[in-house]
């Protein structure tokens, strides 16, 4: 079950002490609060300030590519920047800015570019959060004295008998836990995030409260670096020969038709095909090195099985791969937007892998698979991205 949600009359000691239960540090604490110039991060500063923490306000500079991406609802350019300034100088702690553009453009933006060139369909809010935010935002928060950085995430740490853990946030509607599945234990040792807790609308009734101009910020929407949610806007500009165009292929063999490139499609798409043989199709494959996409049935999506690359554990075992070995029954998530489901760990095409009681549909190579406790449904044991699927047979 998740922990009940703080649900404070008004701003004042409810809030501050929800603050001080999610830190847990003596007060005079030096304390980074990342500041993206939205709501939560603003919130998060200010209550720490509050709480009598020595709090120090840092944005990272991720893009600044032009008006073409300078959207509403996105976060760390331009505006965003301003923003988090002027919070900080109404807070009253010191701010910095740091110019992370090339760091960014390197870990994030191309990376994503490369996942779709190999027919994935990648997160790059969690390789934000692994790479720039939680590797080297938390390096620049100890150079400056720091014993603790906090964040604007809806997730909760709490200190369980082997130490710290990652749990989902109290209210599910805001739950961010599937982005942070990367999080270290170094990382989750040193990292806070105060608004766990809470829902939404009492951090936008205490932003109000706290005469903050952000109180009414729309929230961050799609991805930050995309313009008007086209992602193949970036590709074609980074990736060009990503749009060179192939086949359409029915699993039986059949070509159905020609694309404009692998990087339009992902696992599970069933608009935009623009082929027909009665019955819906759906993208069932990407073949990127032969440049076809692979339709079928709906029923050709279920996945019984998937491999993981690039693991992450922070649960009850030694590693991920004693977990595979022992068979530990997990929960796992493969979209951010679906409820975890049950099944085991094992290795699967010789890599740690996830096996499923009941087969899942759509899943695609590049998202996540994370991994929660079934005793303990909120608790991440981390997970890794899905590099394979299994349809036919379990492999153990």
């Amino acid at each position: 079950m998740n922990a009940p949600l703080v649900m404070p009359d008004r701003i004042g000691d409810g809030l501050i002490e929800a603050a001080r239960e999610a830190v847990r540090l003596p007060a005079g604490t030096r304390i980074v609060a990342a500041m993206s110039g939205g709501v939560d991060s603003t919130v998060t500063a200010a209550l720490l300030a509050r709480a009598g923490y020595d709090v120090v306000g840092v944005t990272l500079q991720l893009y600044d590519h032009g008006a073409a991406i300078q959207k509403k609802g996105a976060c760390c350019a331009g505006q965003d920047i301003h923003d988090a300034r002027t919070a900080a100088e109404g807070i009253g702690i010191p701010h910095y800015v740091l110019d992370y553009e090339s760091r960014f453009r390197e870990q994030v933006i191309e990376d994503f570019a490369d996942a779709y060139l190999r027919g994935e369909t990648p997160i790059p809010c969690v390789r934000c959060n692994q790479t720039v935010k939680f590797r080297d935002l938390l390096d620049v928060a100890r150079d400056l004295g720091a014993e603790a950085m906090a964040t604007g995430h809806y997730v909760r740490r709490e200190v369980g008998p082997a130490g710290p853990e990652l749990h989902r946030a109290a209210d599910p509607a805001r739950d961010q836990s599937y982005f942070l599945f990367a999080t270290t234990a170094e990382q989750l040792a040193y990292l806070r995030f105060p608004l766990g807790a809470l829902p939404k609308p009492a951090v936008r009734a205490a932003a109000a409260e706290l005469g903050l101009a952000v109180a009414d910020k729309p929230d961050s929407q799609d991805i930050c670096f995309v313009p008007e949610g086209r992602y193949t806007t970036v590709i074609d500009r980074l990736r060009p020969h990503g749009a060179e165009p192939g086949d359409i292929v029915h699993l039986d063999g059949r070509v159905l038709g020609r694309h404009e490139g692998v990087t339009r499609y992902t696992i599970g798409q069933r608009r935009g095909l623009n082929v027909a043989v009665g019955d819906p199709l759906f993208v069932v494959r990407i073949d990127a090195d032969a440049r076809r996409v692979i339709v079928g049935p709906r029923e050709a999506l279920l996945t019984r099985a998937l491999s993981l690359k690039e693991t992450n554990w922070i649960g009850d075992l030694a590693s991920i791969e004693a977990a595979c070995a022992a068979g530990r029954p997990v929960l796992a998530r493969v979209r951010s937007t679906r409820e975890p489901v049950a099944g085991r760990l094992g290795l699967v095409d010789g890599a740690p892998g996830m096996l499923f009681d009941t087969a899942e549909e759509g899943v695609a190579p590049g998202q996540a698979c994370v991994l929660y406790a079934p005793d303990a449904p909120s608790r991440v044991l981390g997970g890794g991205f899905i590099a394979g699927t299994v349809r036919d047979a379990l492999v153990d």
